[in-house]
């Protein structure tokens, strides 16, 4: 079994891949190069505490190999040999439970476009018209000038032009008190003479 030694990454050059060593219990600083790093995505930083194993490098000159970060933890083996053999496939259930996530948000995708579709396609009709008010039959003589009338707030005879305004008034407009002996004909003294209706 390799022996397990630890260090500080007294520098690192990141744009070349390799650093130095400081053993912790002294001696020469240790080649090591980025590949002898967990592949986690992570890079090495100078100053970091680190454990590893020694192995001779290109030229017989030793250097770091397998080397596990401390402030990251252990290092992580690949997959591939994660995997005990003849063990079933533990991804298959994961890529049937991605598939059944991407069929559902497929189909909402789906039905959220028919919508907007179904939106716009109204959006872009054109507004149906009103049908036009149908136009009220012209009114003609007596029902023609009762038609310019209004309740406006007269009540007496004074306020009035004729006995036909008067009678409008007394059958429309309440309060109006144009008929003086409640007998049906407004302004009898005024405007509603005998012959005048």
């Amino acid at each position: 079994m390799a022996i397990q030694h630890a260090g500080i990454l007294r520098t690192w050059h990141d744009d070349k891949g390799f650093g130095f060593i400081a053993p912790s219990q002294g001696g020469r600083e240790l080649f090591v190069h980025i590949s002898a790093f967990p592949h986690d995505g992570s890079r090495p930083t100078a100053g970091e505490a680190l454990s590893y194993q020694v192995e001779a490098g290109n030229g017989g000159k030793s250097q770091a190999v397998r080397v596990v970060r401390q402030a990251v933890g252990i290092q992580k083996l690949p997959p591939t040999r994660a995997i005990r053999p003849g063990a079933p496939s533990q991804g298959l259930a994961g890529k049937a439970i991605a598939m059944v996530l991407l069929m559902a948000l497929g189909a909402y995708g789906v039905k959220q476009y028919k919508g907007y579709s179904h939106r716009a396609e109204l959006e872009r009709m054109p507004p149906v018209a009103a049908p036009a008010p149908s136009q009220p039959m012209p009114l003609v003589g007596k029902e023609a000038a009762a038609s310019a009338f209004r309740c406006d707030g007269r009540t007496h005879c004074s306020q009035v032009t004729s006995c036909q305004e008067a009678t409008w008034f007394i059958n429309h407009c309440p309060g109006a008190a144009m008929d003086g002996n409640h007998d049906g004909v407004p302004c009898e003294q005024q405007w509603c003479t005998p012959g005048t209706r």
